[in-house]
């Protein structure tokens, strides 16, 4: 079986005015999802990803910093003046 390699897709900066924004909210505000349904619909399906790995809860709070995969997007998540939380 052949391996197919890709670049990787940059990530759509997502601006967020609040600490956390949960992630079906993050599928709406992203235009990536049509509506709160849909957006429960496909991450209880398991088609969304968050940090790389398959995220089944809708409720999943996310920080600056995180980025989400869904159907050949990602998305990452910003405060709105554009920086990036840094962990120490």
């Amino acid at each position: 079986m052949k391996r197919v390699v890709g670049k990787i897709k940059t990530a759509v900066p997502i601006g967020i005015r609040t600490a956390e924004i949960r992630l079906d909210a993050l599928l709406k505000l992203a235009n990536a999802a049509e509506s709160g349904g849909q957006a429960k619909q496909v991450i209880q399906d398991g088609e969304v990803r968050v940090n790389g790995e398959i995220c089944a809860q809708r409720g999943k709070k996310l920080r600056a910093g995180d980025v989400v995969g869904f159907r050949g997007e990602r998305y990452q998540i910003e405060t709105e003046d554009g920086e990036e939380e840094i962990s120490t």
